[in-house]
């Protein structure tokens, strides 16, 4: 059955990359890629994602049978316009995807096609009916939201989120652009659920893959009353 998912690396304290970057100078000066490289570095390393972009080397461990798989699975994919364009040179004429990707945009463009398989489908209407057409597409497999991270947040927000993996990856960046922000807009009380369903730990990054149940409102336990009846948050628990 095909599942909407999502896998992004982040720092231990949350970030996928430095401070955004504000457009002025090169991009690969900013602080924003310091970051992000940082983040990914164990992606660069993997030879499976060297192999599929081309390059040589690489080390072949768990982590690049991680990216594989993650490669694998993925039947179609849908991203943002910022990380659409921004991958456009570097992606060059053969992008790594081999597979359609619908990019959630306000501006429209026709349909841009590559070798490989890979083609770039600009959706204006909406992450849902990128979301729908990426499913008609993926023929049976996964559709993989590629980022960035705010795409993410959007698509967790609206509930069509199935799976999300996060790549842990030992160091604190203290600053930068976060994964989970408070633009997932959640009530005082309330939270999204989710399931860890596989834990995969290296050195260089912890591997954890949830199922997303959903929101949910906070409730307390019974804070050792032993009745086994949840309390709910702000209800007389003294």
């Amino acid at each position: 059955m095909t599942k909407v998912t999502a896998q992004m690396s982040v720092s231990l304290d949350g970030y996928y990359a430095g401070a955004r970057h504000s457009g002025d100078g090169n991009w690969m000066d900013s602080a924003e890629a310091a970051g992000f490289f940082r983040i990914t570095r164990w992606v660069i390393d993997a030879r499976a994602w060297r192999e599929r972009q081309g390059f040589a080397g690489g080390e072949q461990d768990t982590n690049s049978d991680i990216v594989a798989e993650t490669f694998e699975a993925a039947g179609a994919y849908v991203m943002g316009r910022r990380m659409a364009d921004g991958g456009e040179v570097p992606w060059g004429e053969e992008p790594p995807f081999r597979a359609p990707v619908f990019v959630v945009t306000h501006r429209p463009r026709q349909v841009l096609m590559r070798r490989g398989g890979t083609s770039f489908t600009y959706v204006t209407d909406g992450i849902a009916s990128a979301i729908e057409q990426a499913r008609a597409a993926a023929n049976g497999k996964n559709v993989a939201v590629a980022g960035g991270g705010s795409l993410v947040r959007q698509v967790l927000k609206a509930g069509l989120l199935d799976e999300l993996e996060l790549h842990i990856v030992p160091v604190v960046l203290g600053t930068g652009m976060r994964l989970l922000d408070t633009d997932l807009h959640l009530a005082d009380k309330e939270a999204i659920e989710l399931t860890a369903t596989r834990v995969v730990d290296t050195p260089n990054v912890t591997h954890l893959r949830y199922t997303v149940n959903g929101r949910a409102a906070l409730v307390l336990d019974d804070r050792g009353s032993g009745t086994g009846e949840p309390i709910p948050v702000g209800g007389d628990d003294a």
